[in-house]
């Protein structure tokens, strides 16, 4: 009866809002002042032995990794929150002398990640002068290291265009360093003001593309495989010229090529960014910059892949026409209700959230609101940033975490059986330790190896005016958070470790994208964190955590076929990931499946789902490698 009343609060609150979206006083944003009280919102592993060189290339030096190659066979949850300002703080915990469980360090400047992320002005006048950018990892070189992509926005002198940011591929190398190749792989980007990075094999030739969301077109790089990359924009057939954000590829209509939606934010122009000046008040104390409620929402779009190598415009066939103009910002395709297609959710800031179900034939409904992940517990919108997805109760179920604005939870919305999601951000820990700041990128991962899945939050405000009034809400530069998971069972599933996390954690930035990926091969996950009008940080992870086993997964059509998802059984526990193309904010995470096993040397089960439906299982596969598992004919 609980989950049913909070899906009845939340739809009706919703039915409530779709008709009239960012309905509040014009020019409000979450925190503007209103005639209510305001809300605020180690040595690197050499390459694994499966690498495949570049066309034209010359093969690289012989790998030391575990691998095994396998061809395939085919086969034929009650809870709630407080409102906001009525946060319980969770018990302190008593001093342990244990080590601490993890270990960061920013090893960015010696990798060489040097380049800053510029955005717009210091004063942060127009909202695309804080919306900052993300980030990706990829292998563009099939060489079985990964690579990173990093986009970049403009700098701005008043009204005046000071630089524009360039674009940078960073091509990992065998000492865990990066070489800058943007110029040989020509993925510069034009001088376009830049939102997101995201990668996959749009044309099913074996080699990762990239695709780049912009305030302006959409970018769209065709692997050559051969070291270098044709910008096929133009004819690609994607069009959407506008602040374009969060995107995810995934095969809508299982077809077998990879179809895309776009998200939007608000609809307005350069002149009216460049233009722009701070007018609105925050707490009566600063004038900061205005938005988005009083402004249009942009319309998200979706297109069908044709099969030959252009997108066509199907967002009205398809079911997925952006009726509410919500402010779009994150995209993440998965399958939330298990049933053998993909779906997509969409977090929107200030606005309800989207959940399309998909019916199986590439058509889709929007369930967000009956389903119980648009709103709050208490029915109401909140700023969605970022979205990441997997099963962090550990019931077989996939969760999402949405990240929200400052002085407002990020919400845990728990799967619970046919579909349905309830709000249990209180009772798990998430919201409590994230109600203070502003947060955006985010990622569900296994930091610790230890099976479950533990959460990253990246935060940082909008309005460097705060800085002013730090004893207000804080300050605009602000820490990240790691969230420990502590297992099923446990009174409250995540923790706080953010103090016990190394020297990575105790940086103060203005943070946006999360990307995570074992960029060294040492079988742990590391952090990739942009930040505004700084390099990014590059967290490596040397926590002394477990076993582990990374799949490195080879369909019929090449690498890391987007829509896989790998289910194991080790140690007790089941787990399960996928390999998707859009995730955390603006960003996409390594394609390869990572698994945590704790104490377990060997994996009971691994069982791969490809997108075609097919399965491929394994038994007793030895923890601690990088496992190849190849689709067969």
């Amino acid at each position: 009866m609980r989950a049913a009343a909070t899906l009845i609060v939340c739809a009706v609150a919703a039915i409530l809002a779709e008709g009239s979206p960012g309905a509040e006083a014009p020019g409000l944003h979450r925190d503007g002042v209103a005639a209510q009280a305001p809300q605020e919102r180690r040595a690197p592993v050499d390459e694994p032995a499966w690498v495949t060189p570049p066309r034209g290339s010359p093969p690289r030096a012989d790998a030391s990794a575990v691998v095994a190659s396998v061809a395939s066979s085919t086969v034929g949850r009650s809870g709630g929150r407080t409102r906001a300002g009525e946060t319980t703080p969770q018990e302190p915990r008593p001093p342990s002398a244990a080590p601490p469980r993890f270990r960061f360090v920013n090893v960015a400047p010696e990798a060489g990640l040097t380049r800053p992320l510029l955005a717009g002005r210091p004063g942060k006048d127009h909202l695309l002068d804080s919306a900052g950018s993300g980030a990706a990892w990829l292998d563009y070189d099939r060489d079985g290291r990964l690579d990173l992509y990093l986009v970049n926005g403009w700098r701005l002198d008043g009204s005046a265009i000071a630089e524009k940011g360039r674009y940078t591929l960073y091509r990992g190398l065998p000492d865990g360093t990066f070489r800058d190749v943007t110029d040989e792989t020509g993925v510069g980007g034009a001088g376009h003001w830049a939102s997101g990075g995201f990668v996959a094999d749009y044309d099913g030739d074996g080699w990762q593309d990239i695709l780049v969301t912009t305030f302006g077109p959409v970018l769209l790089y065709r692997n050559l495989g051969n070291g270098r990359f044709e910008d096929v924009s133009e004819r690609s057939g994607i069009g959407a010229p506008g602040w374009n954000t969060g995107a995810a590829f995934f095969d809508a209509d299982r077809d077998g090529d990879l179809d895309l939606y776009i998200a939007a934010y608000i609809d307005t122009t350069m002149k009216e960014v460049l233009e722009a000046r701070p007018t609105l008040s925050w707490r009566g104390l600063e004038q900061v910059a205005f938005g988005p409620f009083g402004m249009k929402g942009a319309p998200d779009r979706f297109y069908r892949n044709d099969g030959k190598g252009r997108f066509v415009d199907a967002t009205t066939e398809a079911g997925m026409q952006d009726q509410a103009l919500g402010f779009g910002f994150a995209v993440r395709a998965f399958d939330y209700d298990d049933d053998g297609d993909l779906d997509v959710y969409v977090a929107n800031d200030s606005d309800p959230n989207y959940l399309y179900r998909n019916d199986g034939t590439g058509r889709f409904k929007e369930v967000g609101t009956w389903s119980g992940c648009a709103l709050d517990g208490n029915g109401a919108a909140q700023a969605g940033m970022g979205v990441t997805v997997g099963d962090a109760t550990g019931d077989g179920l996939t969760d999402i975490v949405v990240t929200n604005f400052s002085q407002d939870f990020s919400t845990l919305y728990r799967a619970l059986d046919g579909g349905a999601f309830e709000d249990a951000s209180a009772e798990t820990g998430v919201g409590p330790t994230t109600f203070t700041p502003l947060s955006w990128g985010t990622a569900l991962a296994d930091l610790d190896n230890d099976g479950d899945l533990d959460l990253v939050v990246a935060n940082g405000h909008i309005y460097p005016q705060i800085n002013k009034h730090p004893q207000v809400i804080g300050t605009y530069e602000q820490r990240n958070l790691l969230l420990e998971n502590a297992g099923p069972g446990a009174k409250t599933l995540f923790r706080d470790a953010t103090a016990a996390a190394g020297p990575g954690f105790e940086e103060v930035k203005s943070s946006r994208g999360v990307a995570v990926g074992d960029y060294d091969n040492d079988g742990d996950l590391d952090l990739l964190v942009t930040h505004t009008d700084e390099p990014p940080s590059l967290l490596r992870n040397d926590s002394a955590g477990g076993a582990w086993l990374t799949l490195v997964l080879e369909g019929r059509h090449g690498l890391h076929p987007i829509g896989a998802s790998v289910t194991v059984r080790a140690g007790g526990r089941t787990q399960r990931r996928d390999v998707a193309a859009g995730d955390s904010y603006m960003s996409t995470h390594d394609p390869r499946p990572h698994f945590g096993i704790g104490d377990a040397n060997v994996v009971d089960e691994v069982n791969v789902r490809w997108p075609d439906g097919t399965h491929t299982v394994l038994k007793n596969v030895p923890s601690r490698q990088f496992l190849r598992v190849k689709q067969g004919p």
